[in-house]
C-alpha cells in the first residue's frame, strides 16, 4: 500500500532549471518525497515529457507541465500545494519566479519555498495569499533563537553506525546517495535515518532535519547534534546516515567541517562527478584532486572515507565502471554509482562495519 503523504499532493516549479544544477530541489522531489505526492513538474522546456525518463532515463510517472493552468488541466487529482523547485545561486526568486507563486495564488494552491527569498516577507504576494486562504512556508526561515541548539557534547551517548555523505562538490548528488544508502539498508532489514541538512531533505520527509546554510553560525553545530541525538534516542537505528553539504574546499559553499565536528561520524562516503574540472558555478576555481579532499577529511576529523560515490555527470552508461574502477585505482577505495547501479554493494560493504559496531562502538 503506498503511505500517505505527510502534507497531500503538489506541483513543483522548476521552470527553466529542470535537468540543471538550478532545480537540484525539483530532482529531489522527483525521485523521492514522503512530504508530497508529485503530480507533475512545470519547466516548458521539457512540457509533455516524463520527469524521470528526463532526469535518470527511467520513467517515474511524473509529467512534466508547460505551466500551472497546464498542469491544473491535467493532473489526475488536484493539487494542494506549489513547491519551488529551484535552487539558484545564492538562493534568489526570479520575477518570472515570483509571477508564477501569485498565479498559484490565485488558483488556491499553498506555497512551500526553499529560498533565501522569503515570500512571506513581500507584502503583495502574503496579501494575496491572505485573500486566498491560502499558506505560505519558506522553508529555509530560521527559527527564533530561543528555539535553536547550542553543542552539549550530547552526540557522544550516539552508539549506533553515524555515516556522513560529503562530496568533492556543491550540487553533485550527496542528498540523493544518502537517501539511497537509507533506502538500501531499510530494505535489506536494518533501521536506518536520514538527517536532512538542507531544504530539500525537509521537503522529502526528512523527520530529522535542519536547514544549514540558513541557519546561526553558533547554532549549526548544535541543531545537527540534536538531529542525530534525537534521530538516535527516538528511533533506536542501527545507522544514521548524515546529508552533506557543499564540500570541504568549494569557495562558496564550504560545509561539512560542522558536519564532522558534530556530527561526530564513524565514517564518511564521499560523492564525486569525475568528469568535473571545476567547481560548480565558478570558472576559475579547479577543483580539488580527489586524493587531497579524502585526506583533507581525514586531517579534519580523524575519520576515514569508506567509499566513494560516484555521479555520473558526463558518462555514458558504458563508460561507469571504468570510471569507478579509476576512482579505486587512484584512491585504493571502492567506488559505486548508486544511483544507476543501486545501492546494494555499497550495503553489503557498510553492513560489515554494523555488525562490527555493534561490539566494538567508536
Amino acid at each position: 500500500m503506498q503511505q500517505e503523504p505527510l502534507d497531500g499532493n503538489a506541483i513543483v516549479y522548476a521552470d527553466g532549471a529542470f535537468n540543471t544544477p538550478n532545480g537540484k530541489t525539483a530532482h529531489g522531489l522527483a525521485r523521492f518525497t514522503k512530504r508530497y505526492r508529485v503530480l507533475g513538474i512545470i519547466d516548458q522546456r521539457y512540457a509533455g515529457q516524463d520527469s524521470g525518463t528526463v532526469l535518470d532515463g527511467k520513467p517515474n510517472g511524473i509529467p512534466v507541465y508547460a505551466n500551472l493552468q497546464d498542469a491544473l488541466a491535467k493532473s489526475t487529482a488536484p493539487p494542494r500545494y506549489f513547491v519551488i523547485g529551484l535552487a539558484p545561486d545564492g538562493g534568489r526568486l526570479s520575477q518570472a519566479g515570483r509571477e508564477a507563486v501569485r498565479e498559484a495564488i490565485a488558483a488556491g494552491l499553498n506555497v512551500d519555498s526553499g529560498l533565501h527569498d522569503f515570500i512571506s516577507n513581500d507584502p503583495s504576494l502574503m496579501e494575496a495569499a491572505r485573500d486566498h486562504g491560502v499558506q505560505v512556508r519558506d522553508v529555509r526561515k530560521t527559527p527564533d533563537r530561543d528555539q535553536l541548539h547550542f553543542f552539549t557534547g550530547d552526540i557522544e551517548s550516539v552508539d549506533c553506525l553515524k555515516l556522513a555523505v560529503l562530496g568533492t562538490d556543491s550540487a553533485i548528488g550527496k542528498r540523493t546517495t544518502a537517501w539511497l544508502i537509507v533506502h538500501g539498508l531499510q530494505e535489506a532489514g536494518y533501521r536506518a535515518e536520514m538527517i536532512g541538512t538542507g531544504q530539500t531533505g525537509w521537503m522529502q520527509g526528512a523527520k530529522y532535519s535542519m536547514i544549514m546554510d540558513s541557519c546561526i553560525n553558533d547554532f549549526v553545530s548544535g541543531e545537527i547534534e540534536h538531529a542525530v541525538v534525537s534521530a538516535y534516542r527516538n528511533e533506536k537505528p542501527d545507522a544514521i546516515v548524515i546529508e552533506g553539504q557543499g564540500s570541504l574546499m568549494n569557495p562558496a559553499y564550504p560545509g561539512g567541517f560542522e558536519i564532522l565536528a558534530a556530527g561526530r561520524p564513524d565514517y564518511v562516503i564521499l560523492q564525486h562527478a569525475p568528469t568535473r574540472k571545476e567547481y560548480d558555478g565558478f570558472p576559475g576555481y579547479p577543483l580539488h584532486p580527489l586524493q587531497e579532499q579524502i585526506n583533507a577529511i581525514k586531517v579534519v576529523s580523524g575519520r576515514e572515507v569508506l567509499a566513494v560515490t560516484l555521479n555520473h555527470e558526463g558518462l555514458k552508461a558504458d563508460e561507469i565502471a571504468a570510471a569507478c574502477q579509476q576512482v579505486t585505482e587512484e584512491t585504493g577505495l571502492p567506488c559505486f554509482d548508486v544511483l544507476a547501479h543501486g545501492s546494494g554493494e555499497l550495503v553489503q560493504l557498510i553492513s560489515r562495519y554494523l555488525r562490527s559496531h555493534a561490539d566494538n562502538p567508536h
